[in-house]
């Protein structure tokens, strides 16, 4: 379904091209009907903001959302597995699922960032893209919460991810994410002691299985462990 392609491109640091390109994305998310109207009309902030705004400032307010914040982290797997190594585990399986469906990844994302698997779930017939989404629904919740707290109109790509996983915000693992303390973007020396935690290294598993899809969806309903910014 090209919505979750849409969604993926939102999620995106913004570039020229990405504002050029936000009449389609609109379009496409009204004619194919994924999200029912109410939802699509609530994405306009947001594409309104991509269409008009100064390119720099987008790019800024997109860095000190998501990156320079690890509780905004659109990398799924930081939310439940950190830095241990169970997230290199995962990030086998994932690559492994990816595989299956015929998908190459591309660029120098991990496999976990958002945007990249919504650009896979837009390979994918809708009833399998929601229930991998429903598997990733704690921390969904959790991040549409967040940028509901910062007021952002980014917010609203994820109160639709919510919506189409049909996620439960009143899960134990999402309230267990909630209860992590919000990083503050502008505290720098706090920031690069968090991000200065050993990178995990991983790599796909040549002797591998496929069925992937079912583990991935344990790995991300495992509860998340607490982690509290200094």
């Amino acid at each position: 379904m090209k919505t979750f392609k849409a969604l993926s491109l939102l999620l995106t640091y913004p570039t020229p091209d990405l504002q050029q390109a936000v009449p389609a994305i609109a379009g496409l998310l009204l004619s194919e009907r994924v999200l029912d109207p109410a939802r699509v009309e609530a994405l306009a902030p947001l594409l309104d903001r991509l269409a008009a705004l100064d390119i720099y400032d987008l790019q800024e307010e997109y860095v000190l959302l998501f990156d320079r914040s690890r509780t905004l982290s659109l990398n799924l797997f930081e939310h439940i597995h950190g830095e241990s190594r169970d997230r290199g585990g995962a990030m086998v399986d994932l690559l492994e699922m990816y595989r299956a469906g015929g998908f190459d990844l591309a660029g120098s994302e991990l496999p976990d960032h958002l945007p990249v698997l919504l650009e896979y779930l837009s390979t994918r017939p809708l009833a399998e893209a929601r229930e991998v989404l429903q598997g990733a629904g704690h921390i969904l919740v959790a991040l549409s919460e967040r940028l509901s707290r910062r007021d952002t109109a980014y917010a609203a790509v994820f109160h639709a991810l919510v919506a189409i996983a049909e996620a439960d915000p009143a899960t134990q693992e999402a309230e267990t994410l909630l209860g992590v303390r919000d990083d503050d973007p502008q505290d720098l020396a706090a920031l690069d002691a968090v991000w200065a935690e050993a990178q995990v290294m991983f790599g796909p598993d040549p002797n591998a299985g496929c069925p992937v899809s079912r583990d991935l969806l344990a790995r991300m309903d495992a509860a998340p462990t607490p982690r509290v910014a200094s």
